[in-house]
């Protein structure tokens, strides 16, 4: 799929560029990464022994947001910590791509499972004798697939838009990971059309 481009890795910028500063970023990025991890984990083992949960699927989404939230933060986070204490930051091509898909994967799936979680709390509002027979484990499992599903065709979208793109010259990242829209400012070839379609698919 790579036949046309030939950058082989990509450099990223990064937060800063004092090395000061970087040692900072380090050390905050390091400890809230560790916290968030740490944090996230706990909800989901306290959920799943928890005697509330078979009879709460608020509880089950609420696991289910906190795995996605350390998932996001995984693909993310060790990269650009690490990054901050070397001089050079530096990225493969491949490993950008997967950053790409991965964020925007855990991103757009915890997303959904926002929405799925506002409709819950609407249903057990306003709906209130029926919330049981409404929000069976059935439909739970069914809408934490969709959102599943959503991340994934979300995140593939974006990747098969990137991977048509030929990057020959540049390939300097001002930004401390692979995002699309630096990624569009790096391509050699007009990104106007494209980089519409891909607000409007956010939108």
């Amino acid at each position: 799929m790579r036949n046309q481009s030939f950058t082989t890795e990509f450099v990223t910028l990064g937060i800063s560029q004092n090395p000061n500063v970087q040692k900072t970023v380090f050390g905050e990025f390091l400890l809230v990464y560790i916290a968030t991890i740490v944090g996230n984990m706990l909800i989901v083992v306290t959920i799943l022994c928890s005697p509330a949960l078979p009879v709460s699927p608020m509880y089950y989404f609420l696991a289910v947001l906190s795995f996605l939230d350390a998932c996001f933060s995984s693909a993310i986070t060790p990269k650009m910590v690490v990054d901050s204490i070397h001089e050079r930051k530096t990225i493969s091509y491949e490993g950008c791509m997967i950053q790409l898909f991965a964020e925007h994967f855990f991103g757009g799936a915890e997303m959904i499972i926002l929405t799925v979680m506002a409709y819950d709390q609407y249903v057990a509002i306003c709906k209130s004798l029926h919330y049981s027979s409404i929000m069976t484990w059935r439909l739970c499992g069914i809408l934490v697939g969709v959102s599943w599903t959503g991340g994934f065709l979300h995140s593939i979208i974006q990747i098969l838009f990137t991977f048509h793109l030929p990057f020959r010259g540049p390939n300097v990242i001002d930004h401390f990971m692979c995002d699309l829209y630096p990624l569009l400012g790096l391509a050699c070839t007009d990104t106007h059309i494209l980089g519409l379609l891909v607000i409007a698919k956010v939108g």
